[in-house]
């Protein structure tokens, strides 16, 4: 399938890298949100992006200020009616996803296809929502978008196969290495990594090693780059919660219980680095 445009709903962290890697594979990009303020936010982001690249050599000055010209920033999902795929990277919240994709279904151009950014909702009840199911497939991007290499590209229900095959094309072509997933809850990495993480919460509940040893260990005998806990403090103990919390409700299985220490971490506003306090403290 012939791309040259890519619309990215969402101009967050998610939003903004995924502007960035489709600008540097030579896409146009609109980047769309829903204030202002966002999009302005998102724009200084994608920039930022790319003045990395340029420290690092991998581009010019001149270069990275030709890539940023060629994003548009909107606050109107009408902007996409020329787009030939929108990725969604907006907030986890199901009725939201429903509502956009149904939005975005009205605006588009009947060949234009989507993709979730989703790191575990159904894209089948996504793809519910539009009168193109077959043309919704997801792109699970990992945070920081222009570093990390991986996309979990998930099959829904109805998606077809060209449609998988033209989203695996385009992670390539984002410089990205894609793996097939047929959808399940939480998909493949984090069905793996989260109960890992909600685990390691249990052995610190139960008095079994101190969080700094928990970490030592799955770090050199594991040959983990970062430990478990101190991963859970990267990504926040809130998203984590509610991804054990969607799991378990998904599944019904108790081996997916989430942790309750890190329930009343998550209810004592305990999330990580972004409160400066999780499993470790970080105002110090």
């Amino acid at each position: 399938m012939n791309i040259k445009t890519v619309g990215v709903v969402g101009a967050g962290t998610m939003g903004s890298g995924i502007a960035t890697v489709a600008l540097e594979a030579g896409f146009f990009v609109i980047m769309q949100d829903v204030a202002e303020e966002f999009v302005q936010r998102g724009q200084k982001a994608v920039a930022a992006n790319l003045g990395r690249g340029v420290k690092k050599g991998k581009l010019s000055q001149e270069q990275a200020d030709g890539l940023l010209a060629k994003l548009t920033v909107t606050t109107d999902l009408a902007g996409f009616a020329d787009a030939d795929v929108v990725i969604e990277a907006i907030f986890e919240n199901m009725a939201a996803k429903k509502a956009l994709y149904a939005e975005l279904d009205r605006v588009c151009k009947s060949d234009t296809w989507f993709a979730s950014n989703t790191s575990g909702l159904s894209i089948t009840e996504m793809a519910s929502a539009t009168k193109r199911p077959e043309k919704v497939v997801g792109m699970h991007f990992f945070n920081p978008v222009p570093v990390m290499k991986l996309v979990e590209v998930i099959r829904g229900a109805a998606t077809t196969d060209d449609i998988f095959r033209a989203a695996m094309e385009l992670s390539v072509k984002l410089g990205k290495e894609p793996i097939a997933v047929n959808e399940a809850p939480l998909f493949v990495v984090n069905r793996i990594l989260v109960p890992m993480i909600n685990e390691a919460v249990f052995v610190l509940q139960e008095g079994i090693a101190s969080k700094e040893d928990i970490d030592k260990g799955m770090m050199l005998g594991a040959n983990h780059p970062i430990g478990p806990l101190a991963l859970a403090d990267l990504v926040g103990l809130d998203v984590l919660m509610m991804v054990m919390d969607n799991l378990y409700a998904e599944t019904g299985d108790s081996k997916y219980r989430p942790c309750t220490l890190m329930r009343k971490m998550v209810r004592a506003g305990h999330f990580g680095r972004k409160t400066g306090k999780g499993f470790y403290d970080y105002n110090t």
